[in-house]
């Protein structure tokens, strides 16, 4: 028997509330993130210069350039040969950590839809709960994991961050499966299933 995204709806919203209070937990009580991000120790000199700049809300790289032919310049070459390299995220406003919350749970709970629809596809209900959790743990790591992976090696993110970033999408990855896996239709009603849909 198929499985639809409609039954799905109560798993998928069970593993987005539990990778939810994952991520909290993670970021506010396990060591393991505390050096991911760096302290300035001229924060002030910093703040004030960029505050003198009005620079708008958006991200930034440096050294930049506008055109193709700026990029081929002697004037761009040295810069990009002197450094330094970076970038830098301009909010504009300060952060409204309540709306910030609030967006983190839809990209959870969108990651989750698509887990669940890929789950959907490809297992029968009633199917043992280890073929779902592989199905749904491997489409989990592409959502949590995968994503921005190049576009953090583009902007040149520090490896850590990348790495313990990659950590926490398997730890979410694999709540998703477990949730989904342990809650999956039919499972445990004598309903024979099996991972794949033959057509």
């Amino acid at each position: 028997m198929e499985v639809t995204l409609m039954d799905l709806w109560l798993p998928v919203l069970v593993a987005t509330i539990c990778v939810f209070f994952a991520s909290s937990i993670i970021w506010m009580l396990l060591p393991y993130h505390k050096k991911d991000i760096q302290f300035l120790t001229n924060e002030s000199e910093l703040t004030s210069k960029v505050s003198e700049m009005n620079i708008p809300a958006g991200l930034y790289m440096f050294p930049n350039c506008q055109t193709s032919e700026e990029m081929r310049s002697d004037e761009y070459k040295e810069r990009f040969e002197k450094g330094p390299w970076g970038t830098i995220t301009v909010m504009g406003a300060k952060p409204n950590f309540g709306l910030n919350l609030l967006k983190t749970f839809i990209a959870y709970l969108v990651i989750t839809i698509f887990v669940a629809y890929i789950t959907a596809a490809s297992t029968q209900a009633g199917a043992d709960y280890l073929a779902v959790f592989q199905v749904a743990g491997a489409a989990g790591i592409l959502g949590h994991c995968m994503g921005g992976l190049a576009g953090d090696f583009f902007l040149g993110k520090p490896t850590r961050f990348i790495f313990t970033g990659f950590v926490d999408g398997v730890i979410f990855a694999m709540i998703t499966a477990g949730v989904i896996a342990s809650m999956w239709p039919g499972a445990g009603d004598g309903i024979p299933g099996a991972p794949l849909i033959v057509q």
